[in-house]
């Protein structure tokens, strides 16, 4: 399994995939009037100041954000990605990172509301500060499984629960497919998002083909590799599993996300991957 600090690897080509994704679904809520609600499970500190010491212990963010930077010809879904690091960077220079939560903000209109996740001891303290002038947002030092079990279905009725975990233990897969049942059987109407890495093709297969057999409907599969499967150690790419995605979020992301595993496989190594796993 993986051990996945946000903050060691923040604007990596994982971050690249997972927030573009992020804010198309943010945009499909904000297509109507009627207020939202989203769930980030595992919020991490928010906002990540890339000349930190985790940041440039990996440097992965130049590998990833740093090379959609200053690119002038990107799709429009990675170019709205972009513009929302850069509103975090107000003098124009790449110095920190907005993670889900922080870009979650920038959408939310005056009746949405977040609620927010994190038990890191690290990273609760920063979360809790960035957020505390911010009436719309809650944040709570607790399981974001439990979480997801006490604040959905919200009032709201609309809304997104984001999942985003560290993988740090074996069984983390057999959580989120129990999660997933859980919440369409109480929340039909709600768009879930679940990021996980590809450290080796197996594991991440399984839990596609478990989504698959679980008679939920309307499980999209969008993936991101930049070498072969099959290399030595480390994660070679990255999923998201979205359930109820907005329509026609499928057609942008095979457009974008070809542009992106260009921009950013340095031997065109890898490959990309969109797919239904169960019909809408």
């Amino acid at each position: 399994m993986l051990s996945y600090r946000h903050a060691f690897h923040a604007g990596n080509f994982a971050d690249c995939l997972k927030h573009t994704l992020l804010l198309q679904l943010l945009d499909g809520l904000n297509r109507k009037d009627k207020p939202w609600l989203a769930l980030d499970t595992h919020a991490g500190a928010g906002l990540y100041e890339l000349g930190a010491a985790q940041a440039q212990k990996t440097g992965e963010y130049r590998d990833g954000i740093a090379r959609l930077w200053s690119r002038a010809d990107l799709e429009p879904e990675l170019a709205a990605y972009v513009a929302a690091v850069r509103a975090e960077n107000p003098d124009g220079t790449l110095g920190r990172y907005p993670g889900s939560p922080a870009l979650i903000r920038q959408h939310l209109r005056d009746r949405d509301r977040l609620i927010v996740c994190e038990l890191h001891p690290g990273d609760h303290p920063s979360l809790k500060a960035l957020f505390a002038a911010d009436r719309r947002i809650a944040v709570h030092k607790r399981d974001g499984y439990e979480a997801a079990g006490a604040f959905l279905p919200p009032p709201e009725r609309r809304g997104l629960l984001f999942v985003d975990p560290a993988y740090e233990l074996a069984g983390e897969f057999e959580r989120l497919l129990k999660l997933v049942g859980q919440v369409h059987r109480r929340w039909r109407e709600g768009t879930v998002a679940i990021w996980y890495p590809i450290l080796d093709r197996a594991p991440s297969e399984r839990f596609c083909r478990a989504l698959a057999a679980s008679g939920v409907p309307a499980l999209l599969r969008i993936e991101l590799g930049l070498a072969p499967y099959d290399t030595p150690l480390g994660m070679k790419g990255s999923g998201v599993i979205v359930c109820n995605p907005p329509y026609q979020l499928d057609v942008a992301a095979r457009r974008w996300l070809a542009q992106l595993h260009a921009m950013l496989s340095e031997t065109g190594a890898g490959e990309t991957r969109v797919e239904w796993l169960t019909a809408a």
